[in-house]
């Protein structure tokens, strides 16, 4: 795990990854701009109008007024609305790097490290996809159920990142085995190493908790939103295609001691089923002895 780590880190730096995490980034900043430019203004009113509604969070503005915090009541509705924006944001993010970054760098590990490696193609890109959808779908699922929980304190540090790494191992795992495995090798790989693909993606999903400094700064500067989004877009974007760089290593190498043990057991059970079996060569007779060739009558 620890040389997949490392590996993934050094690959993060090759160009033409870095080209590729620019078109997930392109595509999840038009799309956050266009929704944001059509939706933002009607959904701060409906968040605002919603707060002003509950008198739990109205008593919560009124201590926050009376200990010198009152301006934080204006901005509240639009930080509420981004905090609520996050986890669309980051599901959007990982299954684009999925679709659109995994195939080619899970090819580039392939061709630089594993050039022999026999492509079994045991997962097509219908079944990836819909592999995918319904990880994310639960993922979401669980998200929505244990929000309630986000309000106890160190319950918000653990539950995320604890959905975020599921998601990333279920999405990533599969990813790296598609095309070089076969799907009853994919299939004994997960089983064999689904603790440390569940402890890769867990760390993952810590490591994709660092926008949330960018979104800190974006709560006490709502007007630089528009500055931060895009830069915490792209660093959700890099923390996911370290984690499926690192999945591809750590995969693709256990598919090659899987492969390379395999073959030890063929070789093993030769002898004793084939060797075995075959009869020594009869002795070769004696060979005649020598004789000088004829001579013509006349030497």
């Amino acid at each position: 795990m620890l040389d997949a780590f490392w590996r993934a880190a050094v690959y993060c730096m090759h160009p033409r990854v870095i080209a590729l995490s620019f078109l997930p980034l392109i595509l999840m900043v038009a799309l956050s701009f266009g929704l944001g430019f059509f939706f933002w203004e009607s959904a701060v009113a409906s968040v605002t109008a919603w707060l002003e509604a509950s008198e739990f969070v109205q008593s919560a503005l009124g201590w926050l007024e009376r200990v010198g915090m009152g301006a934080l009541r204006a901005a509240f509705g639009p930080l509420l609305l981004l905090v609520l924006a996050i986890p669309a944001i980051v599901v959007l993010c990982l299954l684009l790097v999925a679709l659109l970054m995994t195939p080619a760098m899970v090819d580039l590990v392939g061709k630089r490290r594993f050039p022999a490696m026999e492509r079994k193609q045991g997962g097509s890109l219908i079944v990836s996809v819909l592999w995918s959808l319904g990880s994310t779908l639960l993922a979401l699922v669980a998200l929505v159920v244990s929000m309630p929980l986000w309000l106890v304190p160190p319950l918000v540090l653990i539950l995320p990142p604890l959905i975020w790494g599921w998601l990333t191992y279920r999405v990533f795992a599969f990813d790296a085995l598609a095309v070089h495995a076969s799907a009853p090798e994919r299939k004994a790989l997960i089983r064999e190493h689904r603790g440390t693909l569940l402890l890769m993606g867990i760390l993952s999903g810590y490591l994709g908790a660092a926008p949330s400094l960018i979104w800190a700064s974006g709560a006490m500067l709502i007007a630089l939103a528009p500055l931060l989004i895009p830069v915490a877009i792209w660093i959700y974007t890099l923390v996911f295609a370290f984690a499926s760089l690192w999945f591809a290593h750590f995969a693709l190498a256990a598919l090659e001691r899987l492969r390379a043990a395999s073959a030890v057991e063929v070789l093993d059970a030769l002898p004793r089923d084939g060797l075995e079996r075959i009869e020594p060569l009869p002795d070769a007779p004696d060979s005649p002895p020598f004789l000088p060739p004829p001579t013509s009558p006349g030497s």
